[in-house]
């Protein structure tokens, strides 16, 4: 197959998607496609500004195939795998965000290569979730090279500049290179394009801003058409959301509830002053703390929440009631922690079963008192009350299941 063949099966491909997964397609739509050494480029690539691609690869896939390699590459950008990365090892974190998009292209009915990674047990759960169950120096390969990083650099800061590198948006989004570059890119003496160098932070950056845009008009576009199916469309709603850090949140809600007013009762006669003005009085906040110790949460995760509520304790004059519960309250619970007491993780608990969240509030129930907040770290999976309480809940999330009611804070 000739080089104008590859190029023709390519934007073949391309265009089926455009007009079959119109979210997809305009997604691609957003890589300028460049023919690659293949001294390098084994498959295909991205560098999250382009598609590159070994012909001798393309050639040997049907144009199905084809349009599923340019979603996977479009997706890794699109998720903003680049920017997401931080401090984790790359082929591991490399084979996670490859496991998190193959099913997302298989649900949308999408033929897949030869050797692409598909594991059942990770749909529906990010690369992040993803991460800590791939073994160090994973046997799996990756379908494709991902370009925007690489393993010796963990601070993010390339050793060069992108070619693209202050080029306008409106220019990249034209195609990157013009014509005569990609021209010469391509031919390269015969050799193909050469390994672009890995993004720089502030790029890094900067791209993932315009891939979270791109998302979000792609999105909005298909759901127009009829045509962004239920796991994608959970999926772009999950990114979109904003994204503020859990501690944050958590700081912001349990601040909300602390009962610090204003108070008007008269003062001390022996002041000598008739006049009543307010004084601020602060009340003791109580707040339960539930852990869902059935599995699904780490120690490690636990310990690094309750650090968290001691800062926040100790900020808002807060006495903290401590609850273990998988399908049962933990037999020696509740631990109860004053505003001076450090809230500390107690004894190994004894937990590992099924989940319900019934036990917390039915306790709450028969107490004297409502607590004035209620906090519940878990992944959300399990049984939960039909009914609200008549006082304000947050769900400290794992993972990306809903709760019915109450305030959701993400925690990952």
């Amino acid at each position: 197959m000739s080089e104008k063949d590859t190029e023709t099966k390519i934007s073949a491909a391309r265009t089926r998607l455009i007009i079959e997964k119109p979210f997809l397609g305009a997604l691609v739509l957003r890589l300028p496609l460049v023919a690659a050494d293949s001294k390098w480029c084994r498959t295909t690539a991205t560098d999250a500004r382009k598609f590159y691609y070994n012909a001798d690869y393309i050639e040997a896939l049907d144009l199905e195939q084809t349009q599923f390699v340019l979603a996977h590459e479009a997706l890794h950008c699109a998720l903003s795998h680049f920017a997401r990365r931080d401090h984790r090892d790359k082929q591991r974190w490399d084979v996670a965000c490859d496991y998190a998009i193959n099913p997302l292209l298989l649900n949308d009915s999408l033929k897949p290569p030869p050797d692409y990674l598909y594991e059942q047990s990770y749909e529906g759960m990010t690369a992040e979730e993803i991460y800590p169950f791939i073994k160090e120096n994973p046997m799996e390969q990756t379908m494709d090279d991902h370009l925007y990083d690489d393993q010796e650099n963990e601070g993010g800061e390339s050793r060069g500049q992108s070619p693209t590198d202050g080029r306008p948006e409106q220019q990249q989004d034209q195609g990157g290179a013009g014509e005569g570059e990609r021209r010469q890119q391509s031919q390269g003496g015969g050799e193909g394009a050469k390994q672009p160098p890995p993004l720089s932070a502030s790029e890094r950056d900067a791209l993932s801003v315009q891939w979270q845009q791109r998302l979000a008009g792609a999105a909005q576009q298909a759901m127009q058409a009829g045509k962004l199916g239920g796991a994608m469309a959970r999926m772009v709603d999950f990114l979109l959301q904003p994204q503020l850090p859990w501690r944050m949140l958590l700081a912001r809600y349990v601040t909300s509830v602390a009962r610090d007013d204003y108070s008007y009762s008269r003062p001390s006669s022996r002041r000598g002053d008739p006049a009543v003005f307010p004084s601020l009085r602060s009340a003791q906040l109580d707040v339960t703390v539930a852990l869902d110790v059935s599995g699904s949460v780490s120690e490690r995760e636990m310990g690094e929440f309750l650090s968290e509520i001691d800062a926040i304790k100790g900020q808002m004059r807060a006495r903290v009631t401590l609850h273990a519960c998988d399908a049962v309250l933990a037999k020696d619970g509740p631990w109860v922690f004053e505003p001076w007491e450090e809230f500390a993780m107690p004894r190994r608990f004894q937990g590992g079963g099924g989940t319900s969240f019934k036990p917390v509030f039915d306790w709450a129930d028969v107490q004297d008192r409502a607590p004035d907040l209620l906090v519940y770290f878990t992944d959300a999976q399990g049984e939960f009350p039909s009914q609200p309480p008549n006082y304000p809940v947050i769900w400290l999330v794992k993972g990306k299941a809903p709760v019915p009611w109450g305030q959701r804070v993400q925690l990952n």
